[in-house]
């Protein structure tokens, strides 16, 4: 009963609107104040150690990269090298969209970063190449959420401090997940440009191809030095997002020279107006979790689970229902602050590994971005594109069909989310 008045309340505040931050802690509040259980002042204090972790400190750092490659335009020279390497396709603009983000993924690690950064420049091209808005916003809006799965990813560094997961184990283990995202919506582009007989938007020309790599050869090497020096061991996840930055600042400054203070000064506000913003849903889901955990939600949820069925494959596919049904209405953060303490135990009994569950949950979460009534992929590209909300999520409806294929195949294939992580950490 003492748990229904949390979960009431909690949803309570989100179906009227109160932001999902406010509406965790508020929830959480209200719950103490009403059973007496604890002092007050504990939300407090849990909301403080929620965050006082050192691979959080990856988050700022890694938004910051991100939000300078978009402003010093190093989004423009990659979407070249991308023209020039899966232009000549049929559907061409569609396919350079999947690779630009495939390749941006190694510089922002957020879904929304790549939508907002790269999604301008894509959604234009594809407009002024004769593309329609719909199929344009859908294809910028399903390869975003590759930008999460191949590392760098925020929502990775999240979950790996909520389980006690090797973080550099996770960005190793999304490699894999990651590019067969990318072919598979690469797959649906041939499709839709079979059916409405998309034209080929460049000619394939080696010479090309090898001008925009030296062109982008500073910008493509940002992933090589953060994955290269964590997979190596020369620094941490959160040393790498500092050695991102500092990267990506002698590239603006310096090299391209298309970074100016007053540019700067606007790129740190939006790193730290994201960054507040993640953090306190970050810590207000932290004593929502911690309350669930400390009432025995978790253990009951998962006796609960395996009255219905103890077979793996069925608990597997109930608990992507469950991740998929939540993304539906919750913030990634806060999806897996909560889900995390809830679901882990539950997938490790049934012989799941930390790191391949990660892998599972973040996906599912993905997923959760290009659906109403949260889908904040959806909403930043609608803004982007000046396509009404709900065309953008009618347009995006058939590329979850890949996106899903995709969860199916790396949630009962494990060795594609685990074979490299056990090379090369082995």
């Amino acid at each position: 009963m003492s748990i229904a008045i949390l979960l009431i309340s909690l949803f309570g505040m989100i179906i009227i609107g109160v932001p999902i931050g406010i509406a965790l802690a508020g929830s959480s509040l209200i719950f103490v104040l009403v059973t007496g259980s604890v002092p007050d002042l504990v939300v407090v204090h849990r909301m403080v150690n929620g965050v006082d972790s050192f691979p959080l400190l990856a988050i700022p750092f890694f938004i910051l990269a991100g939000n300078l490659m978009n402003s010093a335009g190093i989004t423009n020279r990659i979407f070249a090298f991308a023209t020039a390497l899966v232009g000549w396709m049929r559907g061409g603009l569609g396919h350079v969209n999947i690779g630009a983000s495939v390749l941006f993924a190694g510089m922002s690690g957020a879904a929304v970063a790549d939508a907002g950064g790269l999604g301008t420049i894509e959604i234009k091209a594809m407009r002024d190449a004769g593309y329609d808005d719909d199929f344009a916003v859908a294809v910028t809006a399903a390869s975003s959420t590759i930008g999460p799965i191949i590392p760098p990813s925020l929502p990775m560094v999240i979950y790996g401090v909520m389980a006690s997961a090797s973080v550099g184990q996770l960005f190793a283990a999304g490699f894999i997940p990651g590019l067969l995202m990318a072919v598979s919506l690469m797959a649906m582009v041939a499709w839709y440009a079979r059916k409405r007989n998309y034209p080929r938007d460049a000619r394939f020309d080696v010479r090309l191809i090898g001008k925009t790599f030296v062109h982008a050869f500073l910008s493509l090497m940002t992933p090589v030095i953060i994955v290269g020096g964590i997979l190596t061991g020369v620094f941490t996840p959160t040393e790498a997002a500092i050695a991102a930055v500092a990267y990506a600042l002698v590239l603006g400054l310096f090299v391209y020279r298309t970074l100016n203070w007053r540019r700067l000064l606007h790129v740190s506000m939006e790193t730290i107006e994201t960054t507040v913003i993640i953090l306190l849903i970050v810590a207000a889901a932290s004593i929502f979790a911690w309350i669930l955990t400390s009432n025995r939600f978790s253990e009951q949820f998962a006796e609960l689970l395996l009255t219905i069925t103890e077979n793996p494959i069925l608990i597997l596919l109930l608990l992507n229902l469950v991740m998929l049904v939540v993304g539906l209405f919750m913030e990634t953060v806060a999806a897996i602050t909560i889900l995390v303490p809830v679901l882990l135990p539950i997938a490790m009994k049934i012989g799941v590994d930390p790191v391949h569950f990660g892998v599972i949950m973040v996906l599912n979460l993905m997923i959760g971005l290009l659906t109403p009534p949260v889908g904040m992929v959806l909403f930043v590209l609608s803004r982007v594109s000046g396509v009404s909300f709900e065309r953008c999520s009618a347009a995006t409806m058939p590329f979850l069909v890949p996106l899903v294929i995709v969860l199916i195949m790396i949630t009962f294939i494990p060795q594609l989310s685990m074979w490299l992580p056990t090379l090369i950490y082995r």
